[in-house]
C-alpha cells in the first residue's frame, strides 16, 4: 500500500470512489433523493481539472487498486474529496491522505487549511486535529439541495 499523486486520466475511477463513499457513508446524514442527485454517474469535467490542477492524493493497495482519495485545493487552501471505498473503511487510508495533504500544505507555507465536513465525517477530522467552527448549509448545484456541513479548520504551526 502506498500514497501517491493521482494522474488526470484516473479521474473516472476517483469519481466512482467518491460516489460509493457518499452513497454508503452519508446515508444517515442526507435523504436518499439528495444522495442520488449528488452522486451522478456522469463525472463533471471540472473533477478531472481538480485532479490535474491540485495535489490530488490516492492510496493504492497491493495489486494497484485505488482505495482512497483526497486533495488540497490550492486556490481555497481547503481539504477536498476525502473518500474511501466502503469495503476499505476502517483501514486508516483516509488518515494517510489527510496526513499527506497536511504535509503538502506545510511544505507550501500555508498557515491554515479549512474544510466543510459532512456530519458523518466531522469526528474523523476532529481526531486529525481540525477544530469545528460551526454548522452551516452549503448550497450544492449537483445535489440540487442545501447540504448540512460542519465548517472546520486546522492551524498549521
Amino acid at each position: 500500500m502506498r500514497v501517491r499523486l493521482a494522474a488526470p486520466d484516473e479521474a473516472p475511477t476517483l469519481w466512482e470512489i467518491r460516489n460509493q463513499a457518499i452513497r454508503h457513508g452519508c446515508r444517515e446524514s442526507y435523504e436518499a433523493e439528495v444522495l442520488r442527485a449528488w452522486t451522478p454517474e456522469m463525472m463533471p469535467e471540472g473533477y478531472r481539472h481538480a485532479v490535474r490542477d491540485n495535489p490530488f492524493y490516492v492510496v493504492e493497495e497491493e495489486g494497484g487498486r485505488t482505495a482512497a482519495t483526497g486533495y488540497l485545493d490550492l486556490r481555497a487552501g481547503s481539504v477536498e474529496a476525502i473518500f474511501t471505498r466502503p469495503e476499505c473503511f476502517g483501514k486508516g487510508y483516509a488518515g494517510l491522505i489527510v496526513t499527506a495533504i497536511i504535509a503538502e500544505a506545510r511544505r507550501l507555507g500555508l498557515t491554515r487549511i479549512t474544510l466543510e465536513a459532512t456530519p458523518n465525517a466531522a469526528g474523523f477530522y476532529l481526531r486529525h486535529g481540525f477544530v469545528a467552527l460551526g454548522e452551516k448549509w452549503l448550497p450544492s448545484k449537483l445535489a440540487n439541495a442545501d447540504l448540512r456541513c460542519v465548517d472546520m479548520a486546522l492551524e498549521l504551526n
